[in-house]
């Protein structure tokens, strides 16, 4: 088995040296490969013995492995909150052309009801409505350039959730439970809470879309505090767990037969994974939901109210191995203040000021701070002038630069980034747009957002459909 006498006939035949130690080598690499590509499969079925909520390997190491969302519907002044103008008092009840949307005649200037303060070692700047989160400035990031396409709410809440103005697409927590999985499978592990009803454009706003509804968020009305109410039917009073399990058994074995008759139809699917999580549900669920199991002196550290009951709540399932939770400050859009921004803006911050501070503090005493992302913002911010020329004291709708922050040991803590013009009309450095947000949220959860897709009508699909920069200035 030498090589060739012949030099010239090297580069023509293999020996049998040559050829079987290729060959053995290619035969391994054919097993890794399929390996690898079993590893790599992203949606389970369960008529295969799969479970399509298992844990996940990401693409590569994650720096969380959780996010709550603090969603702030309606639309936050950033010249009220966190980015301060003093701009606004110089041209207070002047017409400002720069303020003017193309095409659309705006009222002059309006300065800010409230009062701004630098506060901790970052001197970051805040609003009086938040005086409570404002002594943890030094753990937040700041991002003053944020940039939305439209002033609409329907628009921006469909782009910001779901990646898509107009068109229906999965969330961004349904991505996120498809591509990782849970760690919890008795909870599900996408969470909304919404007390009061749905929010504008309803469960839109947490659909899974074309992806298998396994992974569609769990909306929970937080306006009710039984659990009996707040998740209904969580309980069977008439039987006993075994005999429901048994039940549960007979009807899931004819439901699977169906299953695999019609073709692993992912309806059919989601029905029966959600038959068992409900069925698991019902005491692991019955104690994340009940906050009466904290302690008096966490329940006094949070505060009263709905908005503080539920971020205490998203606390809790995030500690039970909830992947992605997001807690909206109410139905409709509290947060669109059109008139009397001074009351409204007020009473809002007061409402989640202390529960957000708590939130912070919290994280860091259970040692989930590190691992953990804390989202703060709504779909766009407010124009720093008033709605209608001396007729109104409010704002409208203002996509071209607003603020959201972050908060965790992932991100630059006591950091601003980016700014708006000198009015907070415009963001004009270091601009992030909506998908740079979300591809950044995904790639701390170790997701590549260009490689995290979904095959539909012959096209791979994404969250960022064809755009998104991971801002990597965010970074701790």
């Amino acid at each position: 088995m030498s090589a060739h006498k012949d030099p010239k006939l090297e580069d023509l035949f293999l020996t049998r040296r040559q050829m079987l130690n290729r060959c053995g080598v290619g035969f391994g690499m054919m097993g890794l490969a399929s390996l690898l590509q079993d590893a790599d499969a992203q949606t389970p079925s369960l008529t295969d013995g799969g479970n399509p909520l298992a844990v996940k390997r990401p693409h590569f190491k994650p720096r969380i492995k959780r996010v709550i969302h603090i969603f702030a519907n309606g639309g936050p002044s950033q010249v009220d909150t966190f980015d301060p103008k003093p701009e606004l008092t110089k041209y207070h009840g002047k017409t400002v052309p720069a303020l003017a949307f193309p095409g659309r005649t705006v009222g002059s200037a309006f300065k800010s009801p409230f009062t701004f303060k630098k506060y901790g070692k970052s001197g970051i700047e805040v609003s009086d409505i938040f005086p409570k989160l404002a002594q943890h400035v030094d753990d937040l990031c700041v991002i003053r350039s944020m940039h939305a396409d439209t002033p609409v709410h329907e628009f921006s809440l469909m782009l910001l959730n779901c990646g898509d103005n107009t068109r229906e697409r999965p969330s961004m927590g349904s991505w996120v439970l498809y591509g990782l999985g849970t760690e919890n499978q008795n909870l599900p592990g996408f969470v909304v809470m919404c007390p009061g009803g749905l929010p504008v454009k309803e469960a839109a706003n947490w659909r899974s879309a074309f992806l298998p509804g396994v992974y569609q968020g769990t909306y929970v009305d937080t306006a009710n505090t039984r659990i009996e109410r707040l998740i209904e039917n969580i309980k069977n009073s008439q039987l006993t767990e075994p005999i429901q399990r048994a039940q549960l058994d007979l009807v899931q074995a004819m439901n699977h037969r169906h299953l695999i008759e019609r073709q692993k139809d992912a309806q059919l699917e989601a029905r029966i994974g959600s038959m068992e999580l409900a069925f698991r549900m019902q005491m692991e669920a019955t104690d994340a939901f009940d906050i009466t199991r904290e302690s008096p002196k966490t329940l006094e550290m949070y505060g009263p109210g709905t908005q503080a009951r539920q971020i205490l709540i998203g606390r809790r399932l995030l500690e039970r191995g909830v992947r992605y939770v997001q807690v909206w400050h109410g139905a409709g859009q509290p947060w669109d203040s059109h008139q009397n921004i001074a009351g409204a803006h007020r009473q809002l911050g007061l409402e989640s000021d202390q529960a957000l501070a708590a939130l912070l503090v919290d994280l860091k005493q259970r040692g989930m701070w590190d691992d953990t992302l804390v989202v703060w913002g709504g779909e766009f911010g407010r124009t720093p002038a008033v709605e209608t020329n001396g007729k109104a004291d409010g704002r409208d709708h203002n996509n071209n630069g607003y603020t959201m922050w972050l908060a965790g040991g992932s991100v630059k803590a006591g950091y601003i980034h980016g700014a708006t013009d000198d009015f907070g009309f415009k963001a004009v450095t270091d601009i992030v747009n909506v998908h740079d947000l979300q591809a950044t949220i995904l790639h701390l959860l170790g997701l590549n957002h260009e490689k995290l897709t979904y095959r539909v009508a012959g096209r791979d699909f994404r969250l960022t459909d064809l755009d998104g920069t991971v801002v990597t200035k965010l970074f701790a």
